[in-house]
């Protein structure tokens, strides 16, 4: 598979995913997202809690601005699972802010697999303020406790 005059990649699969995304996530340092942007389709739709984006170059410059960001970040793939040109896989993030302590953030990721081999739609889901108030003393069992009184 090609990216048109691009290197030749790797079929998109389980494992070829885990590879990629062990190799994105450093155990100490930044993330480094270049190895895996030629997997992505030139009209990518990403798309989270925060935003949606649309198309390669964005994406990247997401990337970018969440590595400026951050001190340091980790992630390990907990489980994955395909089903024809989907994937899904759980995950954990453990992000750095500078001064801040260690975060880690629960969530999974559902790629779709272009027809040319490319990952043309991403989804990530997470509870970004809960994982992240939950380390803030008092703070987070107030805001799990309004959560739980307003939504359920």
């Amino acid at each position: 598979m090609t990216t048109g005059t691009g290197p030749v990649l790797a079929p998109l699969n389980m494992e070829t995913i885990r590879e990629l995304w062990s190799q994105t996530y450093n155990t100490q340092g930044k993330p480094d997202w270049s190895h895996i942007f030629p997997y992505y389709h030139k009209d990518l739709v990403f798309q989270d809690t925060i935003q949606r984006i649309d198309g390669i170059e964005e994406f990247i410059e997401m990337c970018n601005r969440l590595t400026a960001r951050t001190k340091e970040l980790k992630m390990e793939i907990v489980s994955i699972a395909q089903n024809g040109d989907v994937i899904i896989f759980e995950w954990i993030m453990t992000i750095m802010f500078g001064k801040w302590p260690n975060t880690p953030i629960y969530g999974s990721t559902k790629l779709r697999i272009s027809e040319d081999g490319l990952i043309i739609e991403q989804r990530d889901y997470y509870d970004l303020w809960g994982d992240i108030f939950n380390n803030i003393p008092r703070f987070g069992k107030l805001y799990r406790r309004f959560v739980r009184k307003r939504f359920g």
